[in-house]
């Protein structure tokens, strides 16, 4: 089994899974803001199937989306991290780097400030060439987060195999940055 990756920052922790994280993710995903540009909410088995997922990354990897807490309270905000595509993309091979928080955490800086760490341990313990990040093309605000923390749009946009087709969020956004790149723009 490789050796478990985690990581934190000023104000966050990216922990592997527990029991604990289930019944918060399981409320995130059910809110149909938080969910705005996926093709639908999630049961809380769905939930739980993301969350055994997410284990088995972790147990075949060391890493994954990390479920994140706050550091000062243990509060479980949502996922930040670093996941290889179970779909076949475009992009294919590639890891992606990815994030949904709760909606009361919006507007904090949490997902720009562990999407920084999170291609830190990519770039840094993981020894990534690149990392690629891909959204809804209506999602504004995810694509801010890829834009602040250096990644660029490749223009090469594609339909995502995991969404029906006629879904008004099948079509998606492909950002990158590279090892290089990431380098000379970290502040």
């Amino acid at each position: 089994m490789p050796e478990l990756i985690e990581t934190e920052t000023e104000r966050l922790r990216l922990t592997a899974w527990h029991e604990r994280h289930v019944a918060p993710f399981a409320a995130m995903n059910a809110d149909p803001e938080v969910m705005r540009y996926f093709p639908a909410t999630m049961t809380e088995q769905q939930t739980r199937d993301a969350v055994e997922r997410q284990r088995g990354q972790f147990a075949e990897r060391g890493w994954g989306f990390w479920a994140t807490e706050l550091k000062h309270t243990g509060e479980f905000i949502g996922f930040i991290g670093l996941m290889v595509p179970r779909h076949p993309l475009p992009c294919m091979p590639c890891v992606e780097i990815g994030w949904r928080l709760a909606r009361r955490y919006w507007g904090n800086g949490y997902a720009t400030e562990g999407a920084r760490a999170s291609l830190a341990v990519g770039f840094e313990q993981l020894g990534l060439d690149e990392i690629v990040s891909f959204t809804a093309l209506d999602n504004r605000p995810s694509r801010r987060v890829m834009e602040r923390i250096g990644m660029h749009d490749t223009g090469r946009d594609f339909d995502h195999p995991a969404v029906p087709e006629g879904s008004a969020v099948r079509r998606h956004c492909l950002y990158v940055i590279g090892r290089e790149e990431w380098r000379g723009g970290r502040r």
